[in-house]
């Protein structure tokens, strides 16, 4: 167990100076509350403004840089990264509630996001000449200063895939790492920031809305990424409306899984279809969130599901054994306990199953064992919200057209799967399905961290890439003779 509290603890960083504060909010385990695993500087107004200076001054100089020079510093700090990932595992457990396994994973996909992105930029960056009888070129430049404003729930992953294209994109950024657990990002970010000039990189804390205020309203920000609730979203396009900031937006979601009556369904596919509901404890935008299954199906998805739930062993993410961890902080739990509550009231019938690793430790962190709940209609409040919890309803249907219809009934539209061993009919779904991208017979994430589809509706501003998210960060303009 550590001891003492990582070097960010009660930082900020501007221009390349790590700068304590006095003020400062706890960061604890979810898994032991009472335990303080670091904490996190409740930055000010000026602070906010200092760091867009500071990156603002450093984007003149870095956003002519070489592009050459910008994918070997990229892929130096890389390799320094990757050096330090092993010891920073624990301090992401234990901010954040992961297991080991998840929480590793997410720390190496880091690495990987950082190389790949370097490797793309150098094809990606070259002018392309258009066909026709005037030579006309579509170039690319930086925005200027970025902002990036990231959650709770996967703070690594969904930061470096905002932080590394932009700063690649000849941007410099102000970071604000979500209050819950940015200690394991900002560690992160301190390697990667040392390989870059002063002020490409910085760093600040504390109040979500104060700070997302100012990053906002100032006209010096041109790009502002964030990921995190629509309500947030929503509030944060009001405010950047009057500087016509380019916004990208990951929001939220509210994911369907439709099981049709040829589905296989063996020991693989239900293990599948558990971790698209159970990662990280259901605490991820684009976990599934409603099953559908087709009625000829219903009673032995349940049956199947219930068995898997019934093998996950529920603890401490710092413990091998644990296959999934709390939940990250006390309002999340609040809710979803609540959710259960009144889904139970109004007539929903809850299995709740799985294994407690420690019970007698339980009332110390924010441990909840997964549920399935059935005897849920469309119209059910479980239904139609966004869970972001180890629960599920399961929802019978009778044909094609109706799946379609009760999963579009949703104004979230991130992320949505098909099961059939027919993929000829899981293509012709998702042509008719709203959702930013489709699974056959998985729900998952893209193994090749270059491809980007952002959600529909009020999941999601931006537009679907193949490039690392480059294509967010810069502007392209004609250049023609």
């Amino acid at each position: 167990m550590i001891s003492t509290y990582p070097f960010v603890s009660g930082k900020y960083l501007v221009n390349g100076e790590w700068i304590e504060l006095p003020e400062k909010v706890d960061v604890v385990n979810p898994a032991n509350t009472s335990e303080v695993v670091g904490q996190v500087a409740k930055c000010s107004e000026e602070i906010v403004n200092g760091a867009i200076e500071a990156a603002e001054n450093a984007f003149e100089t870095w956003s002519r840089s070489d592009i050459g020079e910008r994918a070997n510093r990229m892929n130096t700090a890389a390799e320094e990264l990757s050096k330090v990932i092993e010891e920073n595992v624990t301090v992401f457990v234990r901010e954040n509630g992961k297991t080991l396994v998840e929480a590793k994973k997410d720390l190496l996909r880091c690495v990987e996001v950082m190389k790949g992105c370097a490797a793309e930029l150098l094809d990606w960056w070259k002018p392309e000449v258009l066909p026709g009888k005037q030579k006309v070129q579509i170039r690319r430049r930086a925005r200027g200063v970025t902002a990036i404003i990231t959650p709770w729930n996967s703070p690594m992953i969904l930061t470096f895939k905002r932080v590394i294209p932009a700063v690649l994109a000849g941007n410099a950024v102000v970071v604000k790492p979500a209050t819950n657990c940015p200690l394991t990002i900002m560690t992160c970010l301190k390697v990667v920031a040392e390989h870059f000039p002063p002020g490409v990189i910085n760093i600040v804390s504390g109040s979500g809305k104060a700070i997302g205020d100012t990053l906002c309203s100032d006209s010096r920000v041109r790009t502002l990424a964030f990921v995190g609730s629509t309500e947030t979203g929503k509030d944060i396009m009001q405010k950047s409306a009057g500087n016509l900031q380019k916004v990208y937006m990951e929001l939220g979601g509210n994911d369907p899984a439709i099981i049709l009556e040829d589905a296989n369904l063996d020991e693989a596919a239900i293990k599948r279809l558990r971790m698209g509901i159970l990662r990280a404890a259901g605490q991820v935008c684009s976990a599934v969130k409603r099953v559908y299954v087709q009625e000829s199906r219903y009673d032995e998805v349940v049956e199947k599901l219930t068995k898997e739930f019934s093998r996950m062993v529920i603890g401490d993410g710092i413990q091998p054994d644990v296959t999934m961890g709390p939940l990250n902080n006390k309002a999340q739990y609040d809710f979803v306990n609540g959710l259960i509550e009144r889904t139970a009231k109004s007539g929903g019938n809850i299995i709740t199953t799985g294994i407690q690793l420690n019970p007698e430790t339980w009332d110390k962190g924010y441990y909840m064992l997964p549920s399935i709940i059935t005897g849920v209609d469309q119209q059910s409040e479980l239904v139609r919200v966004e869970q972001f919890g180890p629960i599920i309803p399961i929802l019978p249907f009778n044909d094609i057209d109706e799946a379609v219809k009760l999963a579009n009934d949703s104004e979230f539209a991130l992320r949505a799967s098909v099961w059939t061993e027919n993929e000829d009919i899981a293509v012709e779904m998702a042509d008719r399905l709203e959702a930013g991208a489709v699974f056959h017979n998985n729900h998952t994430v893209f193994s090749d961290l270059a491809l980007d589809f952002p959600g529909l509706k009020e999941s999601g501003v931006s537009r679907e890439t193949r490039h690392c998210g480059l294509e967010f960060f810069a502007d392209s303009y004609g250049f023609a003779d």
